[in-house]
């Protein structure tokens, strides 16, 4: 009962932040609601790297409900994309490029977060026994 729960949390918080992150980086791409104004020196690449993390948990987020082993690799894949992306906004930033030092505190959030659910997925889906 315990790991549904989890599970089910799991699924509803990442769809909801899949969700989020898909409507905010759309706007900031496609420049809707003036969202793009006010986000000021936004960094393109990075929020390309959240549009395509935006499938990548909805994805997962189906995983979580369905309990698919593969959820654990999707989310790998998102964790792959956000580190190379700090990267490379490690470099735009070392090379002077404009920044908002709240992208930097964003693209650790969503990092740190997006490990915690791969964690979350793989004791609770790709460790279970069946």
């Amino acid at each position: 009962m315990k790991t549904k729960i989890i599970l089910y949390v799991s699924g509803a918080v990442i769809a909801l932040f899949g969700i989020i992150t898909l409507f905010m980086s759309t706007s900031v791409i496609f420049g809707l609601f003036d969202i793009r104004e006010k986000e000021g020196n936004y960094v393109l690449f990075v929020v390309i790297a959240n549009f395509v993390c935006a499938f990548l948990y909805l994805a997962a987020a189906y995983g979580f409900f369905a309990r698919q082993k593969w959820t654990t690799m999707v989310l790998n894949v998102a964790v792959g994309v956000l580190v190379i992306t700090f990267m490379g906004l490690g470099i735009h930033i070392y090379s002077g490029g404009i920044y908002e030092q709240k992208t930097v505190a964003a693209m650790i959030f969503r990092t740190l977060l997006t490990i915690g659910f791969a964690l979350i997925a793989f004791k609770y889906i790709s460790q279970r026994k069946d």
